[in-house]
């Protein structure tokens, strides 16, 4: 592998939380190993519950992380975009699937094997306390996520998640974008809700020029405005 193609690999996986633990070295080592592998549009990545080894980077193309809840209803938590990274639970405790993946679209994925990260690990035992740091601060984000669902109305979850998904890549904190494309259905999966409410919901905000609809699109008008709604308790 050339060192360019070794260099797009560690761009790709540096998106990662466990990257960010590694020093600059660790991150070439592992980009080394890495390889592309490539999936078509429907194409299942892996199921809910399959034996996990390996994390991926997606290098081109969207895939949608869902899962089935035990009253069989299937639930949206993520869609990924080039630049996103997911996996990483299972390459870390090498146990299995923690959700379902599916390409959306054509893809392509640069994948990284659980044995290279433990052999990086072994060798670098300091590398793992700055590892422990990165999962705890996932967990506390992953409490404040159930402490919304459990404890937020409806207008307060969907406005903080529509700030949230507005700053994620290729959007920004400096530069959030102004466009979504996420269906209601999957904005009310995420959200823990139903289709029919998010659509009320989003109808009285289109009302008051909080935000518009327009073929296909969500399109944030004020954002102020729905700050407002996301810190109102």
């Amino acid at each position: 592998m050339s060192d360019e193609g070794t260099a797009e690999k560690e761009r790709l996986l540096g998106q990662s939380f466990i990257f960010k633990a590694l020093d600059d070295q660790s991150k070439r080592d592992l980009a080394a190993f890495a390889y592309l592998k490539r999936y078509s549009a429907g194409d299942v990545i892996f199921n809910m519950g399959a034996p996990g080894q390996s994390m991926m980077a997606i290098a081109e193309g969207t895939v949608r992380v869902s899962m089935l809840t035990p009253t069989a209803r299937n639930v949206t938590l993520a869609e990924l975009h080039a630049g996103d990274v997911f996996g990483e639970i299972a390459l870390l405790d090498g146990r299995e699937r923690s959700a379902d993946v599916r390409a959306l679209t054509n893809c392509t994925v640069a994948v990284l094997e659980r044995r290279a990260l433990l052999d990086i690990l072994k060798r670098n035992p300091d590398l793992s306390i700055n590892l422990i740091g990165l999962l705890c601060q996932r967990v506390r984000r992953s409490d404040e996520r159930m402490m919304e669902i459990a404890f937020l109305d409806l207008p307060s979850r969907l406005a903080r998640l529509l700030l949230r998904v507005t700053v994620t890549a290729p959007g920004s904190e400096a530069k959030p974008l102004t466009r979504l494309s996420l269906s209601q259905s999957e904005i009310a999966s995420m959200i823990g809700n139903t289709r029919e409410n998010v659509n009320r919901c989003l109808r009285k905000w289109q009302r008051s020029e909080l935000i518009d609809l327009k073929d296909g699109w969500l399109i944030v008008r004020d954002r102020s405005g729905l700050e407002d709604i996301a810190e109102s308790v």
